[in-house]
């Protein structure tokens, strides 16, 4: 099978993608989905990497003579680290709010609890509309213990 690809990175970059997509199918916890997403990511750089790769080809520079390797791919690998990193942080900043709120990473108990915040919600609006009182005092005032 190696030898149908191009180059040995282009067998490790498949590897990585299907192990990253595996992770990230698979997984419930959002921390093992993001590492999931960041082994993509990774694999995707070393795609690029690959490509720009020239078996015998030097630094592209003007004085020298012979292949020149491509610079361009590098150059996207590098801003695309810098946006994967700052992805990373900002994701990982979402999770640990997301487990302030639920006390859990498990993206099913999560939408479990929304949905079930959500149902309670409806019934509440419902029960208002249809001329109910609710929680609302007999005398029209509204009291509320944390006004004292």
């Amino acid at each position: 099978m190696i030898d149908a690809l191009v180059h040995p990175y282009q067998f490790a970059f498949l590897v990585v993608f299907l192990l990253g997509f595996y992770v990230l199918i698979d997984s419930r916890k959002l921390v093992r989905k993001l590492i999931g997403l960041n082994l993509l990511q990774i694999s995707v750089f070393l795609l690029l990497v690959s490509v720009g790769y020239v078996d015998g080809a030097g630094p592209p520079l003007v004085a020298q003579a012979g292949p020149h390797a491509n610079p361009l791919p590098h150059a996207l690998v590098l801003t695309a680290i810098v946006v994967g990193v700052s992805l990373t942080a900002l994701a990982l900043a979402i999770v640990v709010r997301l487990h302030s709120e639920f006390d859990t990473t498990d993206i099913r108990e999560i939408e479990r609890t929304i949905a079930v915040e959500e149902r309670r919600q409806r019934s509440i609006g419902e029960g208002q509309h249809d001329g109910s009182i609710g929680n609302r005092s007999s005398g029209g005032a509204h009291t509320d213990p944390d006004d004292d």
